[in-house]
């Protein structure tokens, strides 16, 4: 009580100094606190004066920094997961070669059909002269790798798996960036010397050679006309897929196919090929199955795939073909993921928001709480500055706070959605870091200026009367 009484006689007193409008009035001599301690009361007492409220009333902070600590992580969540499912997509696409055009035959609505009474031919994909043309008149390749499928379905023992047998020549590897695991990769005298040998992908490793060395043992490939061995001499080293390999999404799944030399394919087999669909037997007749463009230069893809493209429009008079171009798919995919990113980064910020009214919303309730001590400071000589930085401390701390435990709660969330969800793994970027730890300081002292200004301005004499 004679702490008050002494503190407002000290407000009225320095109210009535404040208020003198003569210059010859003088009033009784103001108190000023030597620069030195003005300095030290700003750098010490009120930081300590700030945190010490936010000790005193530990659960009530920590619900006010939960907004903060929900939105941080929420932006280093999104961003981390959408980091790590796009770069996925990102690498998968890669792996197609940036620099590759593919060309694919497929089965056209309405192809042409010669049926019997329990088969039906489909003619249809891309021919011998279409490459060679591709060949003669397209400029600045760089690679022309043919792709010839000869069958859907191999053995080995009692065990049977559906796969592709592509014949192909050893630039093909190349293409795709493939590299041998075990043994060795195709070569120019397999193709030259016709041999029947075969590099096999790590899920047919996995499959039919389970507790076996696959090198050196043969692998039967089940045609119509009858069944073909094919003496294994190399194991594909596996190639990370995003999710189930889908080629519907331009994806080869190198993992699950076997590749033969290109002559062997197009000098012992025919264009025949048959394929059991829903029960029945599909006969088709493609010569090739598919064609690797590989241009020289990264920006001379786009004008070859043009090019590419009109030369399929003018020898084919329906649509039997699919040209995709994995540069393409890339540059759209960054464009989506920019986007996203920009997107989810909105979503989050949006509960930083939130965050930063409730933290707003509790500093004014406790400027009306705190009304009388600040009346003391004042009285007692505390400055505008003091306050304001009193109030100031108290929200950055639970904004920087809550920023530091988000990005705890972030990362290891992130870490257990993508794992849950089998979506790779999480990629958590510095920038999205320091990007959320700084709009979360930026956040409480933008939405704790108000209340300590508020408190600031504060009426010594009529806070210390208030009740």
């Amino acid at each position: 009580m004679q702490l008050l009484t002494v503190a407002l006689r000290l407000a009225r007193l320095k109210t009535g100094i404040l208020s003198s409008s003569n210059e010859g009035e003088r009033g009784p001599p103001k108190y000023i606190l030597p620069r030195w301690e003005q300095m030290n009361l700003l750098s010490f007492e009120t930081f300590w004066l700030g945190i010490n409220n936010l000790r005193l009333h530990k659960v009530r902070s920590l619900l006010t920094a939960l907004g903060i600590i929900f939105g941080v992580a929420a932006v280093i969540c999104m961003l981390s997961v959408s980091e790590g499912v796009t770069a996925d997509e990102l690498r998968m696409i890669q792996r197609l070669g940036t620099r590759n055009i593919i060309v694919a035959s497929v089965k056209p609505p309405a192809a042409k059909e010669a049926s019997d009474s329990n088969t039906r031919i489909l003619s249809y994909g891309i021919t011998y002269d279409d490459y060679e043309l591709i060949a003669e008149t397209v400029p600045c390749l760089d690679r022309l790798v043919p792709l010839k499928t000869i069958a859907y379905r191999v053995r080995r023992h009692d065990r049977r798996m559906d796969t592709s047998v592509i014949g192909t020549t050893p630039e093909f590897f190349l293409s795709v960036s493939a590299e041998a695991k075990q043994g060795r990769l195709l070569s120019h005298k397999d193709d030259t010397d016709v041999k029947s040998v075969c590099v096999i992908g790590d899920d047919i490793r996995r499959e039919l050679f389970t507790y076996e060395d696959p090198i050196g043992q043969s692998i039967y490939a089940e045609r119509q006309e009858g069944t073909t061995a094919f003496t294994v001499v190399g194991v594909l080293k596996r190639v990370k897929t995003a999710g189930a390999p889908r080629r519907d999404v331009q994806e080869r799944n190198i993992n699950a196919e076997i590749y033969i030399p290109y002559q062997t394919a197009a000098t012992c087999f025919g264009d025949l090929t048959v394929r059991q669909t829903s029960g029945a037997h599909e006969v088709s007749s493609t010569e090739l199955s598919g064609i690797y463009v590989t241009c020289d230069r990264l920006e001379n893809v786009i004008p070859v795939s043009d090019m590419v493209g009109r030369v399929f429009k003018v020898k084919h008079d329906r649509l039997d073909y699919d040209i995709r171009v994995p540069l393409r798919s890339l540059q759209l995919a960054e464009r989506k993921k920019k986007n996203s990113q920009l997107l989810l980064g909105c979503i989050a910020g949006i509960s930083l928001l939130v965050g930063g009214i409730g933290i707003m919303n509790i500093m004014l309730a406790t400027v009306t709480e705190r009304t009388r001590e600040i009346g003391i400071r004042r009285a007692l000589g505390a400055r505008q500055i003091h306050i304001t930085v009193q109030f100031l401390v108290e929200t950055v701390v639970l904004s920087t706070t809550g920023g530091l435990i988000g990005i705890a709660l972030g990362y290891l969330g992130s870490r257990v959605i993508t794992q849950l969800a089998g979506w790779g793994e999480a990629i958590v970027q510095p920038w999205a870091i320091l990007t959320s730890f700084g709009l979360s300081v930026l956040v409480g002292i933008f939405f704790g200026i108000w209340p300590a200004m508020k408190a600031a301005r504060l009426d010594p004499i009529e806070a210390l009367r208030y009740e």
